[in-house]
């Protein structure tokens, strides 16, 4: 009489591919719809976390298969391998966002000047949804300047005019779509209030006012300084997204004229949660080095 022998087969194997498989299809169907059909920020997180926590179980559960298999010859090892292929895409996002989440500052908003911020022509609005945050405070500041040391303004020789031009090529081209814009890149002239009025004659002293206004020093950041910066200068407000995942980031770019020179500045900040992820540096950072290489040969410090 022939000898049958029953293989055992692996519960947890075939749970994992079935888990593993929601966890890409969930994964996939978040990154489709925030990239092309208008899914908000918030939802995608959610749908990763999700997506991320199935592909845990998947991987718990095809370890635990192929331990029967090893053991006890169970059968499971291509439900297994099958479950740790199809978690591979949710776990390395999730284990990248992680690993930037805790070794960065969680702050969702930077700049060049940290002193004298670039004012938003228009303050970003968007529902947050469950990924509340706070307004942007000193101490992140000084977490930013820790974290981001490199990261500063450039001062280029030579008129606001051929700087503005190379800051909206290099805007075009890193994928940053200006939205509004305030300022004037012609020098201001003082309008000629001589002209048509009769002068006075020779030796004539004209009426002298009655008090001699006295000048004052003003703080740095008081409205009228803002107002005598923003005269000599141009702010330019955008908007980009990243290239695979489509978060959304509001970018401002602000250029003072100052002697012979310009100086430029750049603020970015994500639209939505408390933490970027560093992001937002990382935008800041290549939009000056492909500015730098714009104008190249006549940056400063």
């Amino acid at each position: 009489m022939a000898i049958r022998f029953d293989r055992p087969v692996s519960s947890a194997a075939r749970f994992s591919r079935r888990f593993a498989a929601f966890a890409l299809v969930l994964c996939l169907a978040a990154l489709i719809g925030h990239r092309f059909a208008g899914l908000a920020t918030p939802y995608l997180v959610l749908l990763l976390l999700v997506a991320g926590g199935f592909a845990v179980l998947a991987i718990a559960l095809a370890c635990a298969g192929l331990r029967s298999l090893w053991l006890n010859g169970a059968e499971g090892g291509q439900d297994a391998m099958a479950a740790i292929i199809f978690a591979a895409l949710p776990i390395m996002i999730g284990g990248l966002a992680a690993e930037r989440y805790l070794t960065l500052p969680a702050i969702y908003d930077v700049t060049t000047d940290t002193e004298s911020t670039p004012d938003w022509l228009k303050t970003p609005k968007a529902d947050q949804i469950w990924l509340a945050r706070q307004p942007v405070t000193a101490t992140d500041r000084e977490k930013q300047l820790e974290a981001y040391p490199e990261l500063t303004g450039r001062r280029y020789d030579g008129a606001i005019d051929r700087v503005l031009e190379a800051v909206k090529k290099v805007a075009k081209k890193s994928g940053i779509r200006i939205t509004r814009a305030e300022g004037d890149s012609e020098p201001v002239r003082e309008p000629d209030t001589k002209a048509g009025q009769p002068q006075p004659e020779d030796g004539a002293v004209p009426d002298a006012p009655e008090a001699v206004p006295i000048p004052t020093p003003r703080p740095y950041d008081d409205d009228v300084a803002k107002l005598i910066r923003r005269a000599n200068g141009v702010t330019l407000q955008g908007e980009t997204r990243t290239l695979v995942l489509g978060l959304r980031f509001d970018v401002v770019i602000r250029l003072r004229e100052e002697a012979e020179t310009t100086f430029v500045d750049v603020r970015v900040a994500s639209r939505y949660g408390p933490a970027d992820l560093g992001f937002s540096a990382d935008i800041a950072e290549d939009y000056l080095k492909a500015l730098d290489s714009e104008l190249l040969g006549i940056a400063g410090g």
